[in-house]
């Protein structure tokens, strides 16, 4: 990879300067005050209404305001007790029946029914508010409270998955008063939940305040205690990384995710901090090509791509080293991930990805771009502006010119980004997702019925989608695992994805702050964050 001394350069440079400013970046406003843990975060939500966002940046937020039916416990696999103390699920996987737990509060003091779930279920996978992630929630036939601890969720069809979405915050049990009192307010001027922390403000992009729920005594059983160790949470934007770093060695931010990775090793030998990492944790970043483009429509092309990118010095140039290369689709760890498949990825192979493209008819060009029929092989891709993506769109550019081949580079603002994705009007991208299995993260970016967004490479073929509808409706794990196994392979043939980089998780935190555990679910380090407490 030509390119790769300048990274390394570069990355020499950043250490350089973290160093620099943990010791000398100017204080924030005060010390952090007693009985608020303050938590730092790189970038704030659109908005924090759990049916309405998929936002890994709301969850940072929504899993404090608000409970689920069931929780997720730290090996990201096994379901445990939320709000339902129990549940059965009918023969035909299609009828689950929950049983709530006794004593649950709003915030507002307001008793928790079935009624309430019911609402807030029936609203997720209402149309009319058109959700993004409403496939979470399965074909639902009816939600509906049998009495006031009672609620049956009835299916069209089986869902395997069914209890591993209800884990996720986009299931969150909220007021209906309080939705219908603030419209399409709610989760930007308020919010009333069930949750172990109540909203107190929320200044976009500078910080949200939340207040203790003095009720709150039903937390997940993989915690110590059921109720928050903490008066107050402040959870304060600070986009500058270093900034970010000398605030919680300095003791003026106490815990945060959102660690640089260039600073990783030197904090390990600080001893006014401490670092914890959640190896069961899967968040990927990876190439995705719009199938139906001229140049990568072509699967010669898009696994002449994969062989020729250099995960590993990616890693080592751009992520610091602190990352895992993605050799396959799925992490190895999560659920229903396919050997199989990973066995079929292309592997590095320079030559071996000329030769691919020479036997598809790809000549080499004057210019030093390969043509075909008269097109060159070039194509646009865009992505997020980051730093992690600017140093990996600059790797991929380097190696793909090897062997042939000109990706040009659009970068945007995360204000705009979105709305970019959603268009036509590029070729390839550059995306990170957090998933809970493979069929979790297979069926949210491979079915047709989800082009254009998040299925972004406009993959529309019918053979994925019959599998990936017998994987979600199997009853019997094994038949699941068979078929999301068979989609793996698939896709692991036809290159519709360029995996890069496993993203880890770390969560620093300062000396007066104890119970941090990092947990990971949808990228989300704190999850409840019960356990912790604050020693002065």
């Amino acid at each position: 990879m030509p390119d790769a001394p300048n990274f390394g350069r570069r990355a020499a440079a950043l250490l350089a300067g973290t160093a620099l400013s943990l010791a000398s970046l100017p204080a924030m406003a005060q010390m952090s005050p007693r009985d608020t843990l303050v938590v730092l975060r790189e970038i704030d939500a659109d908005r924090y209404d759990p049916a309405r966002t998929s936002a890994t940046a709301a969850g940072e937020a929504l899993f404090l305001l608000t409970d689920t039916l069931v929780s997720m416990d730290w090996d990201q696999t096994t379901i445990r007790p939320g709000l339902a103390e129990s549940w059965t699920v009918s023969e035909d996987g299609k009828l689950y029946t929950f049983k709530l737990k006794q004593g649950v509060k709003f915030c507002d003091g307001k008793p928790m029914t079935a009624k309430d779930v019911a609402y807030s279920l029936n609203r997720f996978v209402d149309p009319a508010l058109r959700g993004p992630v409403r496939w979470r929630a399965g074909k639902v036939k009816e939600i509906r409270a049998v009495d006031d601890l009672t609620v049956e969720y009835e299916l069209q069809e089986p869902f395997s998955e069914l209890l591993i979405q209800l884990t996720q915050y986009f299931f969150g049990i909220v007021d209906q008063a309080t939705v219908e009192k603030l419209g399409d307010n709610f989760g930007v001027q308020g919010f009333n939940g069930v949750g172990p922390y109540c909203w107190q403000s929320w200044q976009p992009r500078q910080e949200m305040v939340l207040t203790k729920n003095p009720a709150y005594n039903w937390g997940p059983p993989i915690y110590n205690n059921p109720s928050p160790q903490v008066g107050r949470i402040v959870m304060r934007i600070i986009p500058e990384a270093n900034t970010r770093l000398a605030a919680v060695q300095s003791g003026q931010g106490d815990v945060t995710q959102w660690i640089p990775y260039f600073a990783l090793e030197g904090l390990k030998r600080i001893p006014t901090v401490k670092l914890q990492q959640q190896t069961q944790y899967f968040y990927d970043n990876f190439m995705g090509f719009k199938v139906d483009k001229p140049v990568v429509s072509d699967a010669a092309v898009r696994r002449a791509i994969n062989m020729a990118v250099d995960k590993a010095a990616i890693n080592k140039a751009v992520w610091f080293g602190a990352g895992e290369v993605a050799d396959a689709y799925i992490n190895p760890k999560a659920l229903d991930a396919s050997a199989e498949a990973r066995a079929e990825m292309p592997k590095l192979d320079v030559e071996g990805a000329r030769k691919v493209l020479d036997e598809a008819g790809w000549a080499m060009g004057t210019d030093g771009v390969r043509v075909k029929d008269g097109q060159r092989a070039s194509f646009l891709a865009y992505a997020i502006q980051h730093q992690y993506n600017s140093g990996m769109m600059q790797a991929i550019q380097a190696d793909l010119r090897r062997i042939g081949i000109e990706m040009r580079v659009q970068l945007w603002d995360a204000t705009v980004a979105w709305g970019k994705l959603a268009t036509q009007e590029f070729d390839a991208f550059i995306m990170a997702y957090p998933y809970a299995s493979a069929t979790d993260g297979l069926a949210l970016y491979f079915s047709g019925a989800n082009r254009p967004t998040p299925n972004r490479m406009n993959w529309n073929d019918p053979e994925t989608d019959r599998l990936l509808n017998e994987a979600k409706a199997a009853t019997d794990p094994a038949q699941r695992a068979q078929a999301i196994g068979q989609v793996q392979v698939q896709l692991a043939q036809e290159s519709p994805w360029l995996p890069l980089i496993r993203q880890p998780l770390w969560v620093m935190s300062g000396q007066r702050v104890e119970g941090v555990r990092p947990h990971g679910i949808y990228g989300v380090a704190l999850y409840k964050g019960l356990d912790i407490r604050l020693t002065r």
